[in-house]
């Protein structure tokens, strides 16, 4: 069965507050191992990942490809070569992208875009499953990615991408506009025009 996000946590909530108004788009990049982040960002375009990692010491960070006036981790600012006629049309869909928020109860997503982005995450699934699935959110809903205190108690994952690389239960991998797995024609979410790897930090 394939995974959609209505069915576990999905929410509709209003709006997130606008971003703080800059002169422009703004970026900050610092470096990972700063004790104060919470998370870390990459960005990919299929195989390649685009510009540095984003490390992450807010509560709240907006990922977006255009957002007018908006702070935050601007896609459309990283030089790309990346000249596939798919990930560039992706690429302009992503537009207001999502909002990572850190909770008391772990880590929401909410979709600002106007096109469904896709999901998954070891702690959004029974342990006990063979392979996780990739959960679908729809436009102006959230869910909740990560659970720390699931990640912690989880088992290495039986799922074929996991079990080739080391454990990484404090791993999600988003993608925007295309879905990957058992229940898509992309079968690794390396084949995604666009996607993001967000990696927190378990200590």
């Amino acid at each position: 069965v394939c995974g959609s996000g209505e069915e576990i946590t999905q929410t509709a909530l209003p709006a997130p507050p606008e971003p703080q108004v800059s002169a422009g788009h703004k970026i900050a990049h610092n470096r990972p191992g700063d004790r104060s982040h919470w998370c870390v960002v990459a960005y990919w375009e299929e195989k390649t990942r685009v510009g540095r990692l984003y490390s992450v010491q807010e509560p709240s960070l907006d990922i977006f490809y255009d957002l007018p006036q908006g702070n935050g981790f601007c896609l459309g600012q990283l030089n790309s070569d990346n000249k596939s006629q798919l990930v560039q049309k992706v690429r302009s869909k992503i537009g207001y992208g999502i909002q990572l928020t850190k909770e008391v109860d772990g880590v929401w997503v909410y979709n600002r875009s106007s096109y469904p982005i896709f999901i998954k995450s070891a702690t959004l699934d029974n342990p006990d499953s063979r392979t996780l699935l990739v959960h679908k959110v729809f436009p102006g809903f959230s869910i909740k990615a990560f659970d720390y205190e699931k990640a912690y108690t989880l088992q290495r994952p039986n799922d074929h991408e996991f079990t080739q690389q080391p454990w990484t239960g404090f791993t999600v991998q988003i993608s925007f506009v295309k879905g990957w797995g058992q229940c898509y024609t992309r079968q690794f979410i390396s084949s995604c025009p666009c996607w993001l790897e967000v990696i927190f930090n378990n200590r």
